[in-house]
């Protein structure tokens, strides 16, 4: 049995809020990964007291919880972002305190009650925390002796703009600096292996007609890429090979050149994963150049919300395909005949259902054609219209 979902809610928000998770809450797969987590350490808690009562509860080092632990040391985060699992008990124990005022209302059996899990759940923590720095040194130990450990240290200082010479970086990196540039990134929202990963990357270099690709691996399921090509892969034709990977995504950057185009299309790349999942998309690949004005749109999902019932009106939730022909109407312009052309559709068809959308919405199209144009994106990117 899982937690309410309110509780599961605010556990997480408590855990990804704090301010020594800013690093891990921008990161979708650290925050889904971390999220899981939380939810696992209160069943795996639960599931051990019902089992044996009042025993002390061996800690919770599941595939989950080490995963996680892996994924933070290789994004240079160190063992006090475990801080978060001491938020989650502290939600989780005010949660427990009103399932113990429950059951009980003798105040003897009440207090016995509370010390006996007080003590147990203080003590699971402090055993699974244990548990999990061991593993995140080991894999400390692990990358410090390995070549990805030198490409992450170099990549990061040439994002953050520290002093590094150009040289020097191509050493580390294997990899050269100077000309076009064009980066991606490549993660998994399930689990996918790094072979998996590493296939849709090598998708990618073929779409590209690069003749060779930097890779660092960011976490166990997020892969960075750069490819020294000025040009982004076909969006339509990597899709199609990715559905035979229905778990990985990709994010693309503009491309650049030089340093500073390696850093901004990585910085680009970043962007779009982190708006996919902001929307949770069912998009399997996305390019900035696309999605640069949702990204913008959808920093604070609220506010895009309001946005988008506020424009769009009753048409938000209307047929599908009436929203499609006023995106692709106001992509053509305003033009009745080109939209009909596009959709391979008769222009009736289109001027009856942009009929229907200026009855829906709160102004006519004509009236306010950039906003409907904006939010109808907002909800392409939600996937509300696949």
């Amino acid at each position: 049995m899982r937690p309410p979902a309110a509780w599961a809610e605010e556990l997480h928000a408590a855990v990804l809020d704090a301010d020594r998770t800013q690093a891990i809450a921008a990161d979708p797969v650290l925050a889904d990964g971390l999220r899981q987590t939380n939810v696992d350490n209160v069943l795996h808690w639960a599931a051990a007291n019902v089992q044996e009562p009042g025993c002390r509860v061996p800690p919770h080092l599941g595939t989950q919880a080490l995963d996680t632990a892996r994924d933070l040391v290789r994004r240079g985060l160190d063992a006090h972002a475990l801080d978060t699992y001491r938020a989650g008990q502290n939600v989780a124990w005010r949660f427990w305190m009103e399932i113990c005022f429950s059951l009980t209302s003798d105040p003897d059996e009440l207090r016995e009650l509370l010390d006996v899990t007080a003590l147990s759940i203080s003590t699971y923590v402090n055993d699974t925390i244990t548990g999990i720095s061991e593993r995140m040194q080991d894999e400390l130990d692990t990358l410090l002796r390995g070549t990805n450990a030198d490409r992450r240290a170099a990549v990061t200082l040439i994002l953050e703009g520290s002093p590094i010479s150009a040289n020097r970086a191509e050493l580390k990196l294997g990899y050269g600096l100077t000309g076009p540039h064009t980066a991606a990134v490549v993660w998994s929202t399930a689990h996918a292996g790094l072979d998996e990963l590493e296939s849709v990357a090598e998708e990618l270099v073929r779409l590209t007609g690069a003749r060779r690709r930097l890779t660092v691996v960011a976490t166990a399921g997020t892969l960075w890429i750069w490819l020294p090509v000025g040009t982004t892969a076909d969006i339509e034709r990597l899709s199609a090979e990715l559905s035979s990977h229905s778990h990985v995504r990709v994010s693309i950057g503009r491309p650049g050149r030089d340093v500073d185009g390696f850093r901004r299309s990585h910085i680009d790349a970043l962007t779009v994963q982190r708006m996919l999942a902001r929307l949770s998309s069912c998009r399997q690949v996305a390019r900035y150049e696309d999605v640069q004005l949702v990204a913008l749109m959808t920093a604070d999902p609220a506010h895009a919300d309001e946005f988008v019932a506020e424009v769009l009106g009753a048409l938000r939730d209307a047929d599908p395909e009436v929203r499609r022909v006023v995106r692709t109407y106001i992509r053509a312009q305003c033009n009745a005949s080109r939209t009909a052309e596009t959709l391979y559709t008769h222009r009736n068809t289109v001027l009856r259902r942009l009929a229907r959308a200026d009855e829906l919405l709160p102004r006519p199209v004509a009236e306010d054609v950039v906003g409907v144009g904006a939010a109808l994106e907002v909800l392409r990117w939600r996937g509300a219209d696949a």
